[in-house]
């Protein structure tokens, strides 16, 4: 057991710039789940997240000789902030690396504290290799946002201060994981102290390191991860983190965006605080978690990692929350395109409300209807779709199709008779000036783009939905050109929310 964290952890000087964080008891959210659930609520940090205990630590450890060269960083948000603020409270001169495509509020609040910025790189892996190199170059510390024993034993006194705050019996702490600094910390504390305690990380489902390095018991790398919890969007774990955690994490569970969306609802519900989608992974495991094992009268921890979340992106969130707490369904329903039909819709579906209801004509014989459902219990949804099968009326649930959600739905939709050849695929650009001429640029006027949907959320990268008509002869070619151009993509030809509202036949 690697418990020789636990005199770091002890004699951590964080306390020098935060204070001891409450541990709040979930009212709400602990009467649905028939548990006592508690929030450590880091979102209340100077910063506005947890960063600020490792950077510290680590800075505050420094030699006379490394704080005058200063220090240097690499960080898209929260640890920039972390290290920011420390290097002001220690007089110290810190550069912080962060991608071209970081929101200017991030910026400007690193630069607020103090740091130095330098915009470099369309993702973090980009910038660190920059802040990395400048640190070799001229002499600088590089502060590392997880990877490091000191920053390890600073997240750690999260740990301790939930012990000291919750005496009584705790069945487990879930704790949000990115690079693995926070947990390695908090685990190594509470299986010291209290063994019996469970250790459960929370990683989304598109950016689970930790839980695929503990599958195959060796760190291994992400080709890609998601972009929605920025905050703990990491390719691989750190090796220190990962020594730590394989000897003291009980279990990983992974949640999607839905089931964050619904956590940070959750949040705001009973504190009327707005957790990031990283800070709020850790109320999502939790209650996946209870429901999973059916546990009841237990008390469990939820680490509230964190509340930098654009403003923009606050409508993403409410829009997919509901999904997330099975209190909507998606379903796309063909009808007979004749007088009267949409009136036998409704009174097939009864008296449940409808929260969307989206129609455009595609021939005369029947019509695709993309309608959203709310839900008032768990049965509803086979409830609407055993009335609709009753009916005659071909179904198919949407409420997991990321394509719909993200796209279909607020598209005006509508098939395309004559159109060939079209192929369509999600991609993910970078959200910075230029990036979809530089798309457009490299594809040149070989192949034609016949549909476009781009939706700003407020994050990194922007989500776009297009349609290109590529010959069957320059497939290869095609083939060729995603491979060069760099962004993440998927196809989705065969999706059928495309072929039912969009496709060109």
């Amino acid at each position: 057991m690697p418990f020789s964290y636990i005199d770091k952890i002890l004699r951590a000087r964080v306390y020098d710039v935060i204070k001891e964080t409450p541990l709040h008891l979930s009212k709400w959210l602990s009467k649905r789940c028939g548990n006592q659930i508690y929030l450590k609520r880091e979102d209340l940090q100077p910063v506005f997240s947890f960063k600020i205990r490792g950077a510290y630590n680590k800075m505050v450890s420094l030699s006379s000789a490394q704080r005058e060269r200063g220090v240097v960083t690499a960080s898209a948000g929260n640890h920039a902030q972390g290290v920011a603020m420390s290097a002001r409270h220690l007089n110290m001169k810190a550069t912080i690396v962060m991608p071209t495509t970081t929101p200017e509020i991030k910026v400007q609040s690193v630069r607020h504290f103090g740091g130095k910025v330098i915009l470099r790189g369309d993702t973090y892996d980009e910038a660190q290799v920059y802040a990395t190199q400048l640190a070799r170059d001229e002499g600088m510390t590089y502060v590392h946002p997880y990877d490091d024993p000191e920053v390890i034993a600073g997240q750690g006194t999260i740990g301790m201060e939930i012990l000291r705050q919750h005496t009584g019996d705790l069945e487990a702490i879930f704790v949000p994981v990115g690079g693995g600094g926070l947990i390695a910390g908090v685990a190594a504390y509470v299986k010291y102290v209290r063994p019996e305690i469970k250790i459960i990380g929370v990683e989304p489902e598109d950016a689970a390191c930790l839980h695929l390095a503990l599958t195959h018991n060796r760190r291994k790398t992400l080709k890609q991860v998601g972009i929605f919890a920025d905050g703990v969007a990491v390719r691989q774990v750190g090796k220190e983190t990962f020594r730590v955690a394989k000897e003291t994490v009980d279990e990983v569970i992974l949640v999607n965006t839905d089931e964050i969306c619904a956590a940070i609802k959750d949040i705001f519900d009973d504190t009327r605080g707005i957790a990031e989608p990283a800070g709020a992974l850790a109320v999502a495991g939790v209650k996946k978690y209870i429901q999973r094992t059916q546990a009841t009268g237990q008390a469990f921890v939820a680490i509230e990692s964190g509340a930098n979340i654009n403003f923009d992106r606050l409508r993403h969130v409410a829009e997919r929350a509901e999904l997330g707490k099975q209190k909507e369904a998606l379903f796309a329903v063909t009808i007979p395109e004749v007088p009267g039909s949409f009136i036998a819709f409704c009174r097939a579906i009864g008296k449940m409300g409808i929260t969307e209801f989206n129609y455009r004509f595609a021939d005369k014989h029947t019509a695709n209807v993309f309608v959203g459902i709310e839900l008032r219990s768990p049965n509803d949804m086979q409830t609407v779709m055993d009335r609709l099968h009753e009916k005659d009326y071909p179904v198919v649930d949407l409420s997991d199709n990321e394509m719909a959600k993200l796209h279909i739905r607020y598209m005006v939709g509508g098939h395309a008779p004559g159109l060939t050849h079209e192929r369509i695929f999600r991609f993910e650009f970078p959200e910075r000036p230029g990036a979809l001429m530089t798309f457009l640029t490299q594809m040149g006027k070989r192949w034609n783009i016949s549909l476009f949907h781009y939706r700003n959320n407020g994050a990194a990268f922007g989500r776009v939905l297009i349609g290109i008509q590529v010959v069957k002869h320059d497939g290869q070619a095609f083939g060729d050109f995603l491979h060069t151009l760099g962004y993440h993509y998927q196809e989705e030809t065969d999706n059928p929310a495309y072929r039912l509202f969009a496709s060109s036949t």
